[in-house]
């Protein structure tokens, strides 16, 4: 048996996904969106901005459904709707600063012409924006459409994950029509929609597109709100493309396959956020026992391969098991 979604989740969503909505659509769908697929809690605040809200709200601590429902329903707010101190204090401790939608365009397309090998794919460039081509995009051998759902993109220090899928100008708030998006997963599902015939093709397709894109911030309500863009991409998309709205179901196979590919994580580290440690030894001399304190030796030489925190998982979906991030990395290297 399969339970539609209400209006709601969509039509008072716009740009700001509230949590309260989420919950009265379906709890289980809300958990998932706060997992921390590494720790097998859930995410961290990491980040003083709520801390003067009290216990359960310092950087330390994990989001539970209870801080950001109920009374505390607007708590997590996309950055444009948080107050300008709190922007300010993010931008001077966390460097955090958002990318309008026309430049974040130009970027993707910039990977995209590189991909197909000419320009102007899904959409022409213009002075501070863009005008979507409204013809289907076409794919010239060897090259399918399956290769592009299936080519892996990483957003790094997503935030609310701009580049990963265009709901909304995250500099100003503007809502963007479905058809004139510009993400990575807008333009996946864009191809997906464009090249399936029927509900259940297009959700394997759909499910292979999210599995392809992966993004990683510090911040859990940045982890939070770029979670719930990205489910919300997937249920406009699905609703554009069959004029229904997706089961509750569908949503939390999304769900989880986000939950594990937009993860929380210091990016300097490679780590989760707070988790390296000063180790404490006792030591023997001649005058009895001493106590040693030796510092994170990737924090003190600043090595991204010798922190003693917790590194972070993420999911390969190819082979269905978990692998530590750093392990990209060290193939990389």
């Amino acid at each position: 048996m399969t339970t539609s979604v209400k209006k709601p989740f969509l039509h008072e969503m716009n740009t700001d996904v509230k949590e309260n909505q989420l919950l009265k659509l379906n709890e289980q769908l809300l958990s998932v969106l706060l997992k921390d697929r590494t720790t097998h809690n859930n995410i961290l605040w990491a980040t003083n901005n709520y801390a003067q809200k009290g216990e359960g709200f310092r950087d330390k601590d994990v989001i539970s459904i209870v801080h950001i429902t109920g009374k505390n329903g607007n708590i997590i707010k996309p950055r444009i709707n948080k107050s300008k101190e709190t922007q300010l204090t993010r931008i001077k401790e966390n460097a955090e600063v958002f990318t309008p939608a026309w430049v974040c365009n130009q970027q993707n397309n910039l990977i995209d012409n590189a991909w197909f090998g000419r320009k102007d794919v899904f959409n022409k460039e213009t002075q501070e924006g863009w005008r979507t081509i409204k013809r289907p995009i076409p794919f010239d051998e060897p090259i399918t459409w399956q290769d592009y759902v299936r080519l892996t993109r990483l957003e790094i220090a997503c935030g609310e994950a701009p580049y990963l899928t265009s709901r909304y100008d995250a500099t100003t708030g503007v809502p963007i029509a479905v058809e004139d998006r510009i993400g990575l997963l807008d333009r996946k599902l864009r191809v997906v929609s464009e090249n399936t015939r029927n509900q259940e093709d297009w959700f394997v397709w759909a499910k292979i597109a999210c599995k392809h894109i992966y993004g990683y911030d510090l911040q859990g309500d940045n982890v939070l709100l770029a979670r719930e863009n990205l489910l919300l991409t997937f249920a406009e998309y699905y609703t554009a493309r069959f004029s229904a709205l997706p089961t509750t179901e569908l949503l939390l196979e999304i769900a989880e396959i986000l939950s594990w590919n937009i993860w929380q994580m210091d990016g300097l580290k490679g780590v989760v956020p707070n988790s390296c440690y000063i180790e404490e030894k006792l030591s023997q001399d001649l005058f009895g026992s001493i106590s040693v304190k030796k510092e994170c030796e990737g924090c003190a030489k600043n090595n991204i391969y010798k922190h003693n925190g917790v590194y972070s998982t993420i999911m390969d979906w190819q082979s269905g098991v978990p692998i530590k991030f750093i392990e990209l990395l060290k193939k990389e290297k």
